[in-house]
C-alpha cells in the first residue's frame, strides 16, 4: 500500500517563516532555514515553502533563500509564490526546488501549467489551490488567489480538473475557510477534488489533532497532509504525529 504523506509547510514573509489563520493577523514564528533542518530531523516527508506575498507584490522568487532551506533537506522541496514565467520556474529549480506550486500565476495565465509541464515533467509542476465554500458555484466552492484576497471567479472542481489536464501532477488543495483554525480538513471538499482527478491531492488547511489528519487521508482520500500550526507550536513533532497515524492503521514512513 502507498505510504500516506506528512508535510510540513513554512509560510515566508520577508524572509521569515509566519503563521495566521484564514491568511490573516500572520506573526514571525521563526527563520525558514533553522524550521527546515529541525523537521527534517524529525522525520518530514517533505516540505513546503511559500512566499505569501510575492505575487501580491509582483515580485520574483527569493532565491538565496530557498537554496539556502534546500542545503538544509534532502527530501521532495516544493517552492511557490512568484513564480511567473518558465525562468522563474527554471531558477527556481536550479535553486533547489524538486517541484514548484503555481497558484495565482496558473490562474491568470493557464499555459504556464502546460510549458512548465512540457519542459520539467508534470511531476514538477504542483497546482496551489486557495478554497472557499461559494454556494453559487456548481461545485460549491470558488478559487481565489493572492493569498485568498481576489476571487478568480472560478468553480474549483472544473478549475482542478482543468489544471490537472493540462499537465499540473499534483494538487495542494487548501482551505480558505479551515486554514489555521485547528478544528480540522474539509474533508468533503478533499474527497470531492480526490475523486474527480488522477494525481496526488494534499489536505491543507485546519489541521489540530493527528485524528484530523487521520480523517482527511482516509475518508478525505487525501494522497497526504500538510501541516503548520501543529507543529510550529511545539505541541507536536512530526515523529509523533507518524506514531498517532500509524496506531490509526494510516500507512507512513516511520
Amino acid at each position: 500500500m502507498l505510504k500516506k504523506r506528512i508535510i510540513v509547510c513554512l509560510d515566508v514573509k520577508d524572509g521569515r517563516t509566519t503563521k495566521g489563520v484564514k491568511f490573516l493577523n500572520n506573526v514571525d514564528i521563526g527563520d525558514p532555514v533553522e524550521m527546515a533542518a529541525e523537521y527534517y530531523r524529525q522525520g518530514v516527508d517533505e516540505l513546503v515553502f511559500y512566499d505569501i506575498i510575492a505575487s501580491a507584490r509582483g515580485r520574483g522568487p527569493i532565491l538565496d533563500l530557498i537554496s539556502k532551506v534546500a542545503s538544509q533537506v534532502f527530501i521532495p522541496f516544493t517552492v511557490g509564490g512568484g513564480i511567473n514565467t518558465i525562468e522563474d520556474i527554471r531558477s527556481t529549480i536550479l535553486a533547489g526546488a524538486e517541484k514548484v506550486s503555481l497558484n495565482s500565476p496558473a490562474v491568470k495565465n493557464p499555459d504556464l501549467i502546460k510549458e512548465g509541464a512540457r519542459i520539467f515533467g508534470n511531476q514538477c509542476i504542483v497546482l496551489g489551490m486557495d478554497v472557499r465554500r461559494d454556494a453559487t458555484k456548481p461545485s460549491g466552492y470558488g478559487t481565489t488567489i493572492h493569498g485568498g484576497r481576489v476571487d478568480t471567479g472560478l468553480d474549483a472542481l472544473e478549475w482542478a480538473k482543468k489544471a490537472v489536464g493540462l499537465g499540473a501532477g499534483e494538487i495542494v488543495l487548501n482551505s480558505m475557510d479551515a486554514d489555521g483554525t485547528k478544528d480540522g480538513y474539509d474533508v468533503e471538499l478533499t474527497r470531492m477534488i480526490s475523486e474527480a482527478v488522477p494525481v496526488p491531492v494534499i489536505a491543507s488547511g485546519g489541521a489540530g489533532t493527528p485524528s484530523h489528519m487521520t480523517k482527511v487521508l482516509t475518508e478525505g482520500k487525501a494522497d497526504a497532509a500538510l501541516i503548520a500550526t501543529m507543529v510550529h507550536s511545539g505541541k507536536y513533532t512530526v515523529n509523533s504525529i507518524k506514531e498517532a497515524l500509524s496506531k490509526d492503521g494510516v500507512p507512513v514512513r516511520l
